[in-house]
């Protein structure tokens, strides 16, 4: 069963990767729609390098996503070298993971709320005057079509994955 947890942990591993691979590979067309929105709006768009707003993968974008995936690859390590530490280091990582994705799907289905409130503590009256919905949405749709339904695998894969791994430890 600890094999079963490292494959679904790999997988886990994998689809954490998949984040910053994807924004780094098209952020510059969600940030190029992002700034065409802004001179739409009569909003500079200065504003975001101001403001340190990105669409790649850099900064934390990818820091976050390769610690868990570092994490979640070491743990698999130990459920296939069979390590006593495995299931303990199973049950911590896989469950953070869940709450962890849990947080980020709560977090882009409030993404528009979330984005105006930051702009407004931000105290910059030129942030505070963006649109928001429109200038996530031109950003959103910079990517391809096909990373809606990447996102969709990869939340099942996180969610699945971790949850498997956990009942495998369980009854190993």
């Amino acid at each position: 069963m600890n094999t079963l947890a490292a494959i679904m942990q790999l997988l886990v591993a994998v689809a954490f990767v998949s984040i910053p691979l994807v924004r780094h590979r098209y952020g510059h067309a969600a940030k190029a729609a992002a700034v065409a929105e802004l001179r739409r709006q009569n909003v500079r768009p200065e504003v975001l390098e101001e403001n340190k707003l990105r669409f790649d993968a850099g900064g934390h974008e990818t820091a976050a996503p390769a610690a868990v995936a570092t994490i979640m690859a070491a743990t698999a390590i130990l459920n296939l070298a069979d390590a006593g530490l495995a299931p303990l280091m199973t049950w911590i990582f896989s469950s953070l993971v869940l709450v962890m994705n849990a947080g980020i799907v709560y977090s882009n289905f409030t993404a528009v709320k979330s984005v105006e409130t930051a702009f407004r503590r931000k105290g910059d009256p030129e942030l505070a005057r963006i649109e928001v919905a429109p200038f996530l949405k031109a950003a959103e749709d910079a990517f391809p079509h096909w990373v809606r339904a990447q996102t969709y695998i990869r939340n099942t894969a996180v969610f699945a994955g971790s949850a498997i791994a956990l009942v495998a430890v369980s009854l190993s």
